[in-house]
């Protein structure tokens, strides 16, 4: 036990005595500091990640985040398709609530007074501003404009413009030639800077609004534009994946996984399968999923860049940092592209919080939804949040990643349109989906057994109680408003 000297004197005593109230005032001020949120959004990105256990996807600095704080290995978006993804991201409601299912820009239209995310934050003193995608946009057609951002979620908004929106006649193509690069099997690797690209300008917009903004509570957004097609990238990251290293699925398994699904499932897919497009081959869909592997590391650089801003300006201690993807992506898995599937593959994405004070260097695998990050990030900050939100705060997952009392299943929907549409329900060991109710066919995967969900087990009379508890379970989630039903 330390001892005060027997010599001191009153005069010494006092100041000692004052230092001691003025530490303390001063620690207790700190633990009252707002704390800021650093929102980083990707675009497209699975989890073929060096975080999620790839072992061949390098992403060191999304790695770095996991460390400090809690990766999501079951995180779920609640509709596979940029727009209804991020409008339910950005309200905690979900697709049905905003009747937002398509990429239209609708979302203030039909919800006049919702409150969005980065709008509670900007009402209660926060400074709140984004670079880059939150909200959806053309890629790479919109790249440069507002787009579909919501005005009312900001006090600032940057829309910078790379070398993958300015110099677009470099990308190469494959499959049809015309019309725009928003859904292509298309890829360039310029000899480049990251930040004669989008997404590197957008990093660098961010890094220069968290210099700016240092001094006040802050919730900035940097909204990246990969590795969503065309997949553009600087070439030093291609060079970080060999081609002879980038296997692809075979082909005739892939079409025998298929056999078991519904058709509406997989209409989308069906007319041009495989990867979406008449005449793309094996070796060309091997050089898109390099280059997509390129993009996914490009971003993974922008995020250091993001953490290295915040250690520069001591912020990390009282910086939120989330990291999220708008869904998953196929890459060939059962002849399959891109995202607008029921499957686990394009439901499920990466989510990493890193929260001061809270678990680090930790896993949370139960099933949650990006519409939890909402109510999390109003509980974390201190804010009261809309009543009407359809989350729930992942503060008790953040604080025992292992804890036994969430039991919230994970909702997906996808909506084609009035004639196709399904839900899919995921729970820690099964992912049940059905299509029209189920008059257009169920699928049941078990996924302690069936991670590739190869297996469909609906139609199975020994799993025939499982499927009645799930439909049962779904039930509610099934809202579609009578202009979206058949």
């Amino acid at each position: 036990m330390n001892r005060l000297p027997e010599s001191i004197s009153p005069f010494q005593l006092k100041l000692l005595l004052v230092a001691a109230l003025v530490c303390a005032n001063q620690a207790a001020c700190r633990v009252n500091e707002p704390l800021n949120v650093l929102f980083i959004a990707a675009d497209d990105m699975n989890c073929d990640l060096s975080v999620y256990g790839d072992e061949l996807v390098k992403t060191p600095n999304l790695e770095r985040l996991a460390k400090m704080g809690v990766r999501f290995e079951n995180a779920y978006c609640q509709q596979p398709l940029c727009g209804p993804s991020r409008a339910s991201i950005m309200t905690g409601l979900r697709p049905d609530t905003l009747d937002v299912h398509t990429l239209r820009h609708e979302l203030r239209e039909k919800n006049p007074d919702v409150v969005t995310l980065g709008q509670l934050f900007k009402r209660n003193g926060y400074y709140s501003a984004r670079a880059g995608k939150i909200y959806h946009y053309g890629n790479p057609t919109q790249i440069g404009t507002d787009a579909n951002d919501d005005r009312a979620t900001w006090n600032a908004r940057y829309n910078p413009a790379g070398i993958d929106r300015t110099q677009e006649e470099n990308i190469t193509r494959y499959g049809p030639q015309k019309g725009g690069l928003g859904i292509s099997m298309a890829w360039w690797d310029p000899v480049s800077a990251d930040e004669d690209h989008t997404d590197g300008m957008v990093a660098s917009k961010v890094i220069q609004l968290i210099e700016q903004n240092k001094k006040r509570p802050f919730f900035l957004a940097a909204g990246f534009f990969n590795p969503h097609c065309p997949y553009v990238a600087p070439k030093r990251y291609f060079d970080l994946y060999p081609l002879d290293r980038i296997t692809m699925p075979d082909l005739d398994e892939a079409q025998a996984d298929l056999v078991d699904v519904p058709p509406m499932a997989i209409q989308r897919d069906t007319p041009n399968w495989p990867y979406y497009f008449k005449n793309v081959s094996i070796d060309q869909a091997r050089k898109c999923k390099q280059a997509y592997y390129a993009c996914t590391s490009f971003v993974d650089a922008q995020v250091g860049r993001l953490l290295e801003a915040l250690d520069t300006h001591n912020l990390l201690d009282k910086t939120i940092v989330v990291f999220w993807s708008d869904h998953g992506y196929f890459l060939g898995e059962k002849g399959l592209w891109y995202k607008r599937k029921a499957f686990e593959r394009s439901a499920r994405m990466p989510l990493i919080i890193a929260a001061p004070g809270l678990s680090k260097n930790s896993a949370a695998t139960k099933p949650v939804e990006l519409l939890d990050l909402y109510p999390t990030l109003a509980d974390l900050c201190g804010l009261t949040p809309p009543k009407n939100l359809e989350g729930e705060s992942l503060k008790p997952l953040l604080q025992d990643p292992a804890t036994a009392d969430w039991t919230k299943p994970a909702v997906t929907q996808v909506w084609h349109n009035k004639n196709a549409w399904g839900y899919s329900i995921r729970t820690e060991r099964w992912r049940y989906t059905e299509w029209l109710e189920g008059e257009a066919g169920r699928e049941l995967y078990d996924h302690e057994d069936d991670p590739d969900e190869i297996t469909n087990l609906a139609q199975q009379s020994q799993h025939r109680e499982t499927v009645e508890q799930l439909s049962k379970q779904l039930q509610p989630y099934v809202r579609l408003k009578p202009h979206k039903r058949p």
